[in-house]
């Protein structure tokens, strides 16, 4: 977008017009945050760019994992628009061949013997789809990691497991949540009750980037065959590349009864996950196919979207590019943050471009993400680790968007310097 027009964004065009409209009509507490970061609207975006109402150009190093591909990919969007013009929605009645088309193209790239795909609209709806699965062997324990994410409808939100998002809902579904990468704890839960699905997440990433030990998903498996209980893996933030392998699950080898799929499967254009399942694990579904569905899952649309999403992943070598990029990523933050590390910084860590950068107070968090909003660098702190801000940029950074990010980082270093440095003085 060398040379941007900015769309209008009628029927409402000012902030003042559009802060009013969330207060009265979406959300007072958004409306609220967005007052402190200056309520910019958000109106175009190509590649790693976003672009505000007022021409102002941010690179996009946040987005919650969803841009892998960056925005609007041009194969995404085109494969899109022809399914529009074609057949965008389908009447459930015949067989519709965009899904078998985007069914085949997940289960090509996904470990072996992963092959029943359950197409869903998010992440969350994955989840359940596991949740259920599961009830239908009769697997009705369910155990997830503590800081894990796993969604917020009612049946994920039991996975979940953060006060602050549990309790104004309960009672949940009971689930047990146990330190993530203990193989010895899961082990004593798996040995205390009855049948139990096991869901977990290759990384943690609203957990704040958690890197497990070696070998824990190889354990995590074995203890699953041992205690008969399924395997699901949470890889809605990891997979399709964004760890720099195509599966979290590949680092090792491993292979779950379940594996569950979001975010960049969209391509950056339409909202879909997924669940895809052996066949042993599939087969209630299997079995009946009216068990588990939802009106608008596999739309035509968005499996265009997610096939051309795979294709466009495999083709331009973004898993390879992810792995290299995140390591040079990793490094200039290292440098760029090195004045503030044992202090203000207390780790920097991640695998691929997914990468936490965990501060020494959820304040400092918070200064650190405005700083760089101020530079035009997009970030997003952790859902269930507010000291920790996220990255999780696009694969298609170039050089240039490495020198920006570097210099935004160096920037808001020394800022966060200053201000830490006034604060003591002040006490």
């Amino acid at each position: 977008m060398s040379e941007l027009t900015l769309p209008a964004t009628a029927p409402t065009s000012s902030s003042a017009e559009v802060l009013a409209i969330y207060r009265r009509h979406l959300s007072k507490g958004r409306a609220r945050l967005a007052s402190l970061t200056g309520a910019a609207l958000e109106v175009a975006s190509e590649g790693s760019r976003v672009w505000d109402a007022d021409a102002k150009e941010y690179l996009d190093c946040g987005g919650y994992g969803v841009f892998l591909l960056g925005h609007r990919h041009p194969r995404v969007v085109q494969a899109v628009i022809e399914q529009i013009q074609r057949h965008p929605m389908a009447t459930r009645l015949l067989l519709e061949p965009a899904a078998a088309t985007a069914a085949a193209a997940l289960a090509s790239i996904t470990p072996p013997g992963l092959e029943r795909v359950h197409f869903v609209n998010s992440g969350a709806e994955a989840t359940e789809t596991a949740i259920k699965l599961a009830r239908a062997h009769g697997k009705h324990r369910l155990i997830s990691a503590i800081g894990g994410y796993h969604g917020k409808t009612t049946g994920a939100l039991a996975l979940t497991a953060k006060p602050l998002y549990q309790d104004p809902f309960r009672p949940l579904l009971p689930a047990e949540h146990v330190p993530y990468g203990d193989a010895d704890a899961l082990a004593q839960a798996l040995a205390e009750g009855g049948p139990a699905c096991v869901i977990l997440e290759p990384v943690q990433g609203e957990g704040g980037a958690i890197v497990p030990p070696h070998g824990y998903l190889t354990r995590v498996q074995q203890l699953c065959t041992e205690h008969d209980a399924m395997f699901v893996l949470d890889e809605i933030q990891t997979g399709l590349g964004r760890l720099g392998t195509w599966w979290g699950a590949d680092t090792e080898g491993i292979r779950p009864d379940v594996l569950l799929v979001g975010k960049n499967l969209s391509g950056g254009v339409i909202p879909v996950a997924a669940a895809v399942a052996t066949a042993a694990a599939y087969a209630p579904f299997d079995k009946d196919p009216f068990l588990h569905t939802s009106t608008f899952a596999a739309s035509p649309v968005a499996m265009a979207a997610a096939a051309a999403a795979v294709a466009a992943i495999r083709d331009e070598q973004l898993v390879d590019r992810a792995r290299t990029l995140g390591r040079e990523l990793l490094q200039r933050l290292e440098h760029a943050l090195a004045p503030l590390y044992g202090d203000t910084v207390v780790d920097i860590r991640g695998r691929g471009l997914l990468i936490g950068i965990e501060l020494r107070d959820e304040h400092a968090a918070g200064e650190l993400v405005l700083h760089l909003l101020e530079a035009g660098l997009l970030v997003n702190h952790s859902l269930n680790a507010h000291r920790v801000v996220r990255l999780t940029p696009p694969a298609v950074l170039t050089g240039a968007d490495l020198d920006w990010i570097s210099n935004a980082f160096t920037g808001a270093a020394t800022a966060l310097a200053r201000s830490t440095a006034s604060r003591k003085e002040t006490y």
